[in-house]
């Protein structure tokens, strides 16, 4: 059932074209994620799905009684309810039900005890308690604090009132709220800003079983890859439909761009035939009619536009000065305790990185990761750096821009050995233009600050970067050029990031910061995710066999076999993920080999394709070859599906 429809909108902005001509479906438990550049108009877009911005031009379809939920990039709730209270306030006519059927229920208590019989109250307290418990009547509070404790509220802080919480807690809240209404449509508007790993996993866990149809803005490719199924790419004013997961839509948008320039060039190289034919032949008698019919034909042409794979990008590497020492920072049993509190954030912390590794700083949200990375910067006691190392420090929130400056002076009063046309070459490398170097740091928007303080940082040409949340506020375009930049960066990186993408493509460690130190793990975010649940694995064949042993006292010949068993069952455990890995591995192959089947295929019913009987004949033996391979990766993947 389609639930929402546009079909050809235009929406303008003080006579500047926003969205043009842009067409979109949204059917039920749909999972759909609009990406592109930052102002590309992708909130402009959810604007018009949730009625809250007219448009211009195009008609709009919604569904009879259709309940549209949103969550907007920033929430300022203002309430003095606690937490909890808030919440519960999504199922008032619950407990105004709650509330009637204890009063009923107290009634029939009452009569019986003076022994009256009402069977017409008893049946209504019947028919009414069955209906209340069939919508949900008894596990609401559950629903509550399941959906409190998955946004990463502890118990402790239900109690908190509205108005005492941050601006990312607000955030946070108004999901929880929203995710509690369970509205027909979900519309998300960066939605991952604010959590922390854990809570992201719990979030798409959630949004994965969701009854309803969902529409995400998000710049979290990780996020996107767990959750969607179709991507609408808002780019250029248009709006390109691609189906599958976000990784399968750079893969398609790739393979539709290479057909693009190649329809494109074919075509000119039609056109520039027909227009050296018409010079030849326009002024000879006997051939000037066919001249002027191809004429015609050639006006009568549709050009297609010079495909633009994408817009402008910034473009920068990080270099270094001068090299670090091998032993780039030591940390001995740091501690750290906010003032005015009795026991340590953090404590016991330790760990040596050396130059050129790459270490990503992950842990729940207020576990102390920025605190640690401040006190690296600030020199700490029981940090201590090796010889010749520069740090190059870059803020979360940016609070070290003096937002009193412009861009040209906050760059230039950093960095005043350069040349003004230096700075500004700079500048322009990450998108600034030279009328926009004159606007104040406090009139720039999220990812702009972000790119100024990436220029700052290039500038200072560190050998060793302490990140803290690098891709906050960055559109994807901008995520991938930083990636590029960090992975060809010679020197050493420690950084915080809630990016699980991000830190895949470029650490080499991962620290687990806890309340008593930290656990190091060597590889990327997936390899960090597979060792914590091999471990949680172990940890319940474990406490399993424990039960085993303490419910039954046995032989030793039998507590030996037990203790094999459990050998046994750690080995399937390993096995049956790694089968799971490479059925995932093949699956994706599969995918990637049908798309460029089809794109084959799509190539093989061209005219000047069929006309061709030696490319056509290349197309065929191209294309049994992939199907070929399909049908041996599909005999692969039944065999470990069987396994």
């Amino acid at each position: 059932m389609v639930l929402l429809q546009l079909k050809n909108i235009v929406k303008t902005y003080a006579s500047n074209i926003i969205l043009n001509d842009i067409s979109l479906e949204v059917k039920e438990r749909e999972r759909i994620a609009v990406v592109g550049r930052n102002g590309s108009g992708k909130s402009t877009l959810l604007n018009i799905l949730r009625r809250a911005t007219d448009i211009d031009s195009g008609d709009i379809y919604y569904a009879n009684n259709l309940d549209i939920g949103y969550l907007a990039q920033h929430n300022d709730v203002q309430s003095d309810r606690t937490i909890w209270e808030e919440l519960l306030t999504v199922f008032e006519p619950f407990m105004i039900e709650e509330n009637n059927l204890q009063h009923l229920a107290e009634e029939i208590e009452q009569n019986s005890l003076n022994g009256t019989y009402d069977e017409k109250k008893i049946n209504e307290y019947s028919r009414r308690e069955e209906a209340f418990a069939n919508a949900g009547g008894y596990r609401y509070k559950s629903d509550v604090r399941g959906v409190l404790i998955g946004l990463g509220f502890p118990e402790t802080e239900f109690d908190m009132t509205v108005n005492e919480l941050s601006g990312g807690q607000k955030t946070r809240l108004a999901l929880g709220k929203l995710l509690l209404q369970k509205p027909d449509l979900l519309l998300l508007d960066e939605p991952t800003n604010h959590l922390d790993i854990e809570t992201l996993m719990w979030l798409e866990s959630y949004l994965v079983n969701y009854e309803g149809a969902i529409v995400i803005v998000s710049h979290d490719r990780y996020f996107l890859d767990k959750v969607v199924s179709i991507v609408y790419e808002v780019r250029q004013q248009k709006l390109y439909e691609y189906h599958g997961t976000y990784s399968d839509y750079l893969i398609q948008k790739e393979i539709n761009y290479e057909r693009d320039v190649k329809q494109y060039e074919q075509q000119q190289k039609e056109i520039k035939e027909a227009e050296q034919f018409i010079v030849r032949n326009i002024a000879r008698a006997s051939t000037s009619k066919r001249a002027q019919s191809r004429r015609r034909q050639l006006e009568k042409v549709t050009r297609i536009d010079r495909p633009i794979f994408d817009e402008k990008s910034a473009h920068f590497l990080f270099d270094v000065a001068k090299t670090s020492g091998n032993d780039v920072i030591h940390v001995d049993d740091f501690s750290f305790t906010y003032s005015g509190e009795a026991k340590p954030t953090i404590q016991h912390v330790s760990f040596t990185l050396r130059r050129g590794e790459r270490a990503a700083l992950i842990g729940p949200n207020g576990i102390g990761k920025t605190t640690l990375l401040k006190a690296i910067v600030d020199g700490a006691d029981r940090i201590t750096l090796g010889s010749n190392v520069q740090i190059g420090y870059y803020a979360q929130e940016q609070e070290t821009l003096d937002e009193t400056k412009t861009i040209l002076e906050e760059v230039w009063d950093a960095f005043p050995e350069k040349t003004e046309q230096e700075i500004r070459t700079v500048l322009g490398n990450f998108l600034f233009t030279d009328t926009e170097v004159e606007k104040h740091i406090h009139y720039l928007s999220g990812g702009e600050k972000a790119r100024v303080a990436l220029a700052k940082l290039m500038l200072k040409r560190a050998n060793f970067l302490i990140l803290d949340e690098p891709t906050n506020h960055l559109d994807l375009d901008s995520k991938e050029v930083l990636e590029d930049a960090l992975e060809q960066f010679p020197g050493t990186i420690l950084f915080v990031s809630h990016d699980r993408y991000f830190i895949n493509k470029i650490t080499d460690y991962v620290y687990e910061l806890h309340p008593n130190g930290v656990n190091i793990y060597l590889g990327n975010y997936d390899y960090y995710i597979e060792k914590k649940l091999e471990a949680e694995e172990i940890k319940r064949l474990e406490a399993e066999e424990k039960k085993h042993s303490d419910e039954s006292p046995v032989k030793k010949e039998k507590e030996q076999k037990r203790a094999l068993t459990y050998e046994e069952q750690k080995r399937r455990a390993r096995e049956k993920r790694k089968r799971k890995r490479e059925i995932e591995r093949i699956e994706q192959k599969i995918d990637e080999l049908e798309q460029l089947l089809a794109t084959k295929e799509e190539e093989m019913v061209h005219p000047d394709i069929l006309q061709d009987h030696v490319k056509l004949l290349a197309l065929t033996e191209e294309t049994e070859a992939i199907k070929t391979d399909i049908n041996e990766l599909f005999e692969t993947w039944e065999l470990l599906v069987e396994e």
